[in-house]
C-alpha cells in the first residue's frame, strides 16, 4: 500500500433506522449500498468513516415499552442490541453504532435549537389538538380514529379515508376516538414551536442544483421550493420520549428533528474514543472534509430541506452530497408477509451467507433512485454463476496442479500479457464505478474480466496438458497466471466480498490486499492450502427462508396483543347489504393509466389520470402505500366505476373510483382486467 498520507477524509452515515422493529432486507439494502462504499474508499487508502445510530425517539416507542411493561430505555436498549448484532452479521462494518437517545445528541440538539433561535429562525403559535383525557396526551392523526365524514365508513384513520379516498381533518371525523385508550379525545390548545424553513429558500435553490443530489431528487425537491416553503412544527408536548426543549418544560423536540443530529451525535462520541479525530475538522463550516449520507427516497424532504437549512441556520456545513435509493421488490412485487417475502435481516442470515445478497445488490444497484427487485430465483442464478462458476472457479481449478506439480509456489512468468494488460487497464473503470455509486457497472466490469480469464484457461486446458509429456513448466505457467488474476479479481471484489477476500488472502498467503496491489503480480510465491471458498445456493434453502418468515409471521399473529381500551380483539363489520339492481347499475368500465402521481400533502392519496375511451378522467386513489413509485403504474390498464357522482376533495375533484383490493397497507392490489381489454370497454 502507499505510504502517502490519506488524500481525503470523509464521513459517511446511513439513515438511523428506527428503534421499534426488526432490520429487514429492504433496510439491508441501504446499509449494504453504504458499507460497500466505505470499505472502497478505504480499500484506496482514505480517511473514510462510517457512523450512524438507532432513532430512539417518539410516541411510537414509548406506547410500544408502555405495551410491554418496560421502559422506553429498555425497550431502545433491546433494539440496539438486536440492531447492532444484525448489521455485524450482515459484515456492515460501522466505525460507530450510536443511539439519538446519548447525551452527545441532547447537547448538540439544544445548541443547534438555541443557535436557531437566536437568529430568529423559531417562532412559537397556538395549535388546537386533539387531546385523549384518559392517557393525558395529544393526539397525532394515526392516533384518531372514527367514522368517515364524507361516506360514512367506519375505522378509518385522522386525515384519510380508506375507503373512498377522501381527505380531511381530524377534527371532521364523526364519532372520533382515541386508537390508544378507545377515549373520545377533545379539542386542545398548545402552544408549539416552528422552524421557520422558508427563511432559507434561496440558500435550498442554489444547493439542491450544486451537484449534490441525483437530478430526479433535485427536480422533485425543485417542486416543494417553487411552490413555497412553510413552518416546520418541531415540538410535541408531554407525554412524549424525546429530549425536552430548553426552558420550556413540558415541551419536547419532534424525532424529525434530533434524529440527523444523531449523525454528528454518532461522529461526537466516536471523537471521544478516537483522539485523531477532530469534530469541528469534519463539521464546522468552512471544513474541507466531504459528507455523503446515503437514504431511502420516503425520507428526501427531511435530509434535502430541513436538514441542510438546520445546518445552515446553526452555523454548520452541508453535505456534500446525498445519494438516494429506492425500495425494495420481492419477485416483483411490495414484500408480504402473506407470501413470505417479508424476509427479517435475522431470518435470512439463518439459511443463507451474508455475501450472496451483498453481491445480489451490488450487481442490480445504479446510481439512481429506481427502485430494485430481489428476484429469488435470478438471486440463486446470479450468484451460483457470477461467484461460484466464475470467479472461486479460477482458483479452484488453478491451486490443485501449483500444490501437485510445485509444491504449491507459484511460477515467475506471465504467459498471457494482453490479458494482464486488459485487467490493468480494468481497474481505473471499476474505479470510477464504485466511486459514483454505479455498483452495477462496476459488477458487470469485473465479471467480464472473469469471462476473459476463464476463457483464456478453458482455452489453454491445463488439465489436458498436465497430462502430455514435457508441458508440465506450461501447465505452472498458465496456473500461476490463473491465481494471480483471481487475486486481482479478489481486489476488486473486497468492498463487497470481505469474508471471501479474506478467506482468498489465507489461501494465497498474503497480507490484507490493498487496491493498488492489483498492479503487481505474485512470483515465486508459496500458497497454503487451497479451501472451498464458496458453495453454490441450494434452492431448498431459499425455500427454508420463505417458510420461515411465514411461521415468523403467524408466529407474530399469535402474540399479537390486544388493541388498548377493550381487551378483545375488534372485529370488523361487515358492510350494509345491497340489493342486485343496485350493483348492476354500476358502470364498470376498463380505464388505461396515464399518468400515476403523488399527491402534494396527501398521506395515502395518488392522483391518476384515466383514459377511458371517449374521455378523460382524473381520480384520487387512496393506494399509495400499495406503490411507492407510482410511474410504475402508468400504461396498465384497470377497472373504473364510471357513474359515481364527482366528489370534490381538498386536493381537487375525484372523477370516480377504481378498484382495488387487499388487506390494506402493502397489499392493495390495483385490479386488472384480462389481456387484450381496451380503454372504455364496458365490463359485465
Amino acid at each position: 500500500m502507499s505510504s502517502i498520507a490519506p488524500s481525503r477524509q470523509i464521513l459517511v452515515t446511513s439513515a438511523l433506522p428506527y428503534a421499534n422493529g426488526s432490520i429487514h432486507l429492504g433496510h439491508m439494502l441501504e446499509y449494504i449500498q453504504t458499507d460497500i462504499w466505505v470499505r472502497f474508499q478505504k480499500l484506496r487508502g482514505h480517511q473514510a468513516i462510517y457512523v450512524c445510530a438507532d432513532d430512539a425517539h417518539g410516541s411510537a416507542i414509548m406506547l410500544r415499552a408502555e405495551k410491554e411493561g418496560i421502559t422506553s430505555e429498555q425497550l431502545i436498549d433491546n433494539v440496539k442490541l438486536e440492531h447492532s448484532t444484525d448489521f455485524a452479521d450482515f459484515l456492515v462494518d460501522f466505525d460507530n453504532f450510536h443511539s439519538t437517545h446519548s447525551e452527545e445528541n441532547r447537547e448538540l440538539s439544544s445548541m443547534i435549537y438555541e443557535r436557531l433561535k437566536d437568529a430568529g429562525h423559531i417562532s412559537t403559535r397556538s395549535v388546537t389538538q386533539y387531546f385523549d383525557p384518559e392517557k393525558q396526551m395529544f393526539l397525532a392523526d394515526r392516533f384518531i380514529k372514527g367514522t368517515c365524514p364524507k361516506c360514512s365508513a367506519e375505522d378509518q384513520y385522522g386525515d384519510n379515508c380508506e375507503k373512498c379516498g377522501a381527505t380531511y381533518e381530524p377534527t371532521e371525523l364523526k364519532d372520533p376516538r382515541s386508537a390508544i385508550s378507545g377515549a373520545t379525545p377533545v379539542l386542545k390548545d398548545s402552544k408549539h414551536f416552528f422552524f421557520r424553513l422558508q427563511d432559507f429558500s434561496d440558500m435550498l435553490k442554489q444547493w439542491t442544483r450544486s451537484g449534490t443530489l441525483q437530478e430526479a431528487v433535485a427536480n422533485k425537491i425543485a417542486e416543494w421550493l417553487d411552490s413555497g416553503l412553510h413552518e416546520w412544527d418541531i415540538s410535541r408536548d408531554a407525554p412524549y420520549f424525546g429530549f425536552e426543549i430548553p426552558g420550556e418544560p413540558g415541551k419536547y423536540f419532534y424525532v424529525w428533528l434530533d434524529a440527523p443530529i444523531g449523525y454528528m451525535a454518532s461522529f461526537k462520541n466516536l471523537c471521544a474514543r478516537r483522539p485523531e479525530l477532530s469534530f469541528d475538522a469534519f463539521w464546522q463550516a468552512d471544513s474541507t472534509a466531504e459528507l455523503y449520507h446515503f437514504i431511502g427516497k420516503d425520507i428526501v424532504n427531511f435530509h434535502t430541506l430541513f436538514w441542510p437549512a438546520m445546518l445552515e441556520g446553526a452555523g454548520f456545513r452541508k453535505p456534500t452530497a446525498v445519494a438516494v435509493h429506492g425500495y425494495l421488490t420481492v419477485n416483483g412485487q411490495k414484500m408480504s408477509k402473506s407470501r413470505g417475502t417479508f424476509i427479517k435481516a435475522r431470518t435470512y442470515l439463518d439459511h443463507l451467507s451474508p455475501e450472496y445478497l451483498r453481491y445480489y445488490y451490488a450487481a442490480k444497484l445504479g446510481r439512481g433512485v429506481e427502485d430494485l427487485d430481489l428476484n429469488l430465483e435470478d438471486f440463486v442464478q446470479k450468484v451460483n454463476s457470477d461467484l461460484v462458476g466464475k470467479v472461486v472457479n479460477i482458483a479452484s481449478r488453478c491451486a490443485g496442479f501449483i500444490h501437485k506439480g510445485n509444491a504449491g509456489v507459484m511460477v515467475d512468468t506471465n504467459p498471457a500479457p494482453e490479458l494482464t494488460a486488459a485487467f490493468l487497464a480494468g481497474a481505473p473503470l471499476i474505479a470510477d464505478a464504485y466511486e459514483k455509486r454505479d455498483f452495477s457497472r462496476a459488477m458487470r466490469e469485473i465479471m467480464g474480466l472473469a469471462d476473459k480469464a476463464n476463457a483464456w484457461i478453458a482455452d489453454k486446458a491445463p488439465w489436458s496438458l498436465n497430462k502430455q509429456e514435457g508441458k508440465q513448466d506450461e501447465v505452472q505457467a498458465i496456473c500461476s497466471l490463473g491465481i494471480n488474476l483471481f487475486r486481482q479479481l479478489v481486489i476488486f471484489l473486497k468492498p463487497v466480498l470481505p469474508h471471501l477476500a479474506a478467506d482468498a488472502e489465507a489461501f494465497l498467503n498474503v497480507t490484507p490486499l490493498h487496491w493498488t496491489d492489483h498492479e503487481t503480480l505474485l512470483t515465486n510465491h508459496q500458497l497454503n492450502a487451497f479451501k472451498p471458498l464458496m458453495a453454490r445456493i441450494e434452492p431448498a434453502k431459499i425455500e427454508a427462508m420463505i417458510d420461515a418468515s411465514k411461521e415468523d409471521l403467524a408466529a407474530a399473529a399469535d402474540s399479537a396483543p390486544a388493541p388498548a381500551g377493550n381487551g378483545e380483539l375488534t372485529k370488523e363489520p361487515l358492510e350494509a347489504e345491497i340489493k342486485f339492481d343496485a350493483f348492476a347499475a354500476v358502470d364498470l368500465r376498463v380505464a388505461l393509466i396515464e399518468k400515476a402521481e403523488f399527491v402534494e400533502g396527501a398521506d395515502k392519496l395518488l392522483r391518476l389520470s384515466l383514459d377511458i375511451g371517449d374521455a378523460k378522467r382524473n381520480v384520487f386513489s387512496g393506494i399509495k402505500s400499495a406503490y411507492p413509485d407510482p410511474s410504475k403504474l402508468e400504461g396498465r390498464h384497470t377497472l373504473y366505476v364510471a357513474n359515481l357522482a364527482p366528489r370534490k376533495m381538498k386536493f381537487g375533484v375525484s372523477e370516480g373510483m377504481v378498484l382495488a383490493a387487499g388487506p390494506g397497507g402493502e397489499e392493495i392490489f390495483l385490479l386488472s382486467p384480462d389481456e387484450g381489454a381496451k380503454p372504455g370497454q364496458r365490463v359485465k
